[in-house]
């Protein structure tokens, strides 16, 4: 069998909220939910699993590979909703987006101060 990528735990500090937001920005539907998981389920069999842990949430970095329609959606939910973006991981370039790796790509912070980037080319 080859190697894929399966799930993940996202720390959160309101689970369903978080899974919320991800279910919206990316026009996902619910997915099931068990246990101390709110989950939200990508292309692929992916499985995003927001947990509340009893800990200070330290940052992580998330990228999302989406097609350019998709993007242009994504971009436009984090404007209305007043997120702050950048088109770099610096944040010296607010409000813009980039054209790195022949794509489009953004930055922003998720509800529980995750960075998030999306992208419409992979790297490699």
């Amino acid at each position: 069998m080859p190697v894929t990528f399966n799930h993940t735990i996202i720390a959160s500090k309101d689970r369903s909220a978080s899974a919320a937001f991800y279910r919206e920005l990316f026009e996902l539907p619910e997915a099931p939910s068990w246990g101390p998981f709110a989950n939200v389920l990508l292309d692929g069999g992916v499985l995003l699993q927001f947990a509340e842990p009893p800990v200070d949430i330290q940052m992580q970095h998330y990228a999302f590979l989406v097609d350019d329609e998709l993007f242009a959606r994504c971009l436009a939910r984090i404007e209305g909703r007043g997120i702050t973006y950048w088109a770099d991981p610096q944040m010296r370039r607010e409000g813009e987006t980039n054209t790195e790796h022949g794509g489009r790509g953004f930055y922003f912070f998720d509800p529980a101060g995750h960075a998030i980037e999306i992208i419409t080319r992979p790297y490699l």
